[in-house]
């Protein structure tokens, strides 16, 4: 299962750098939605919701699937899937605050990026693997999560 989630850790990771790339190189995205004539990527790029204090979501992004990928490759211990957990749930829960705004908020509404949706999609599917690997007992290649009891 952690292969699995490094995989799509990493595709998320370059959705996130491309974005990144595209935001700094004032370049102009690929995308195959259209919206009045403009493309619903770059209309979702020039939001207000791009950017939180001044730094690209996409940034933003990129930095937590670092950090997903940094938790996937430690160690496997109870704090290092709680750490997956955390990170995850995070990126879920702020993803689904962007799709909202892409839904309901942002001028055009709805108007969807697919490369927002694909990030979104990889970290709903990363979050219900994290909670599956921190919620199932530690198998053969796992420590346990505590010392087993001593008969007395």
């Amino acid at each position: 299962m952690v292969r699995v989630m490094i995989v799509l850790a990493v595709l998320g990771l370059g959705d996130a750098t491309y974005l990144t790339i595209v935001h700094y190189g004032h370049l102009v995205i690929a995308c195959a939605g259209g919206h009045n004539g403009h493309s619903s990527c770059q209309t979702v790029q020039n939001s207000k919701y791009s950017e939180v204090g001044g730094v690209p979501v996409a940034l933003l992004g990129l930095i937590g699937y670092v950090g997903i990928i940094a938790s996937l490759l430690l160690p496997e211990q109870e704090w290092t899937r709680l750490a997956t957990l955390g990170l995850t749930l995070f990126g879920f829960g702020f993803s689904a605050f962007l799709t909202w705004q892409e839904t309901f908020t942002i001028t055009g509404h709805p108007i969807y990026c697919e490369w927002c949706v694909g990030s979104a999609t990889i970290l709903t599917v990363l979050l219900c693997l994290s909670l599956v690997r921190y919620l199932r007992p530690p198998g053969p290649s796992q420590r346990p999560l505590q010392p087993p009891l001593q008969p007395q």
